[in-house]
């Protein structure tokens, strides 16, 4: 491993201690000398992810039949599902094929913030769409304001973390930073950022499967409307059982958040593409132009 460097830090109560200025991940607990495996298993999964998610929006963009509120909807998730996991998975991917663990403070950090604006606006985007009675118009402003509500979302998290000191130790028992994982390296009380997290997250998560249970109760029109609720649940089933506990699991938060990180964005495309029938018919043109042009 690369030798540690850290940064002085400018406060006067802490005139003794230094800054990290960057964390070593120590990857998935318990899966030592499986890193060849994970790699090759992963990446797949990834490269599938990308190619189903920008399959579904190709197909959208190209049919004009598609270009409707509700497609617009399943065309943002589809650059959520790719932009999501992409926060983290290629760091994961880089470190599991031999390559340096160490992310650097303000890594750490940018990876926090997009992991968790990115996860909040996807949560609200799929609570938006389990509602069928749109105005084009407001659909705009409906996807702006899922991105402020995300921006607020980790703009808090991310401050409340990193406001704290953290001069060392710097091994992450984690593949990604998160929350759980980096707030035990504080050299400072982490309480008070603790119940933010849970508070702010546990909220967020409360509110949004209420909106999408109350819309799946009032209409049944919207053709993927059970598809918004198994993807509701999906993204914040791991809020239950990593946000809200004091003392959780590390190998079952990252059996969970590698769910919900690598293969939930997977399983979306499916779910979504399946279960509708104009944007299979959809993908199937988009399948045959380019078998046409790989035959010419």
């Amino acid at each position: 491993l690369p030798l540690l460097y850290f940064r002085d830090y400018p406060s006067m109560n802490m005139r003794n201690h230094t800054l990290l200025n960057e964390f070593i991940l120590q990857g998935i607990p318990q899966t030592e000398g499986l890193e060849a495996v994970l790699c090759a298993v992963f990446s797949f999964i990834y490269l599938f992810t990308l190619l189903g998610n920008l399959l579904i929006l190709i197909s959208i963009v190209s049919s004009s039949a598609l270009h409707t509120p509700m497609y617009f909807f399943l065309g943002l998730l589809s650059i959520f599902d790719i932009l999501f996991p992409s926060v983290t998975c290629p760091k994961m991917l880089l470190y599991l094929s031999g390559q340096s663990p160490v992310i650097s403070y303000k890594g750490c950090a940018s990876q926090l913030f997009f992991y968790h604006l990115l996860g909040s606006a996807k949560g609200c985007l799929c609570s938006v769409m389990s509602y069928d009675r749109f105005v084009p118009g407001v659909c705009v402003s409906l996807v702006v304001v899922a991105g402020l509500v995300g921006c607020l979302h980790a703009t808090i998290l991310t401050s409340f973390t990193f406001q704290l000191s953290y001069c060392g130790p710097n091994q992450v028992d984690y593949f990604f930073c998160d929350i759980p994982a980096v707030l035990p390296l504080a050299c400072t009380d982490s309480a008070l950022a603790q119940r933010v997290g849970s508070i702010n997250v546990g909220f967020l998560a409360l509110t949004l499967l209420i909106s999408v249970c109350v819309s799946e109760g009032r209409q049944k029109a919207f053709s993927t409307c059970s598809a918004h609720l198994i993807a509701i649940l999906c993204a914040y089933e791991p809020v239950i059982i990593i946000y809200l506990k004091s003392t959780p699991n590390p190998l079952l938060c990252a059996v969970v958040q590698i769910l919900n990180n690598i293969v939930s964005p997977m399983l979306n495309s499916l779910i979504y593409s399946l279960r509708n029938k104009e944007l299979k018919s959809s993908l199937k043109r988009v399948f045959q132009n380019v078998l046409l042009t790989v035959c010419e």
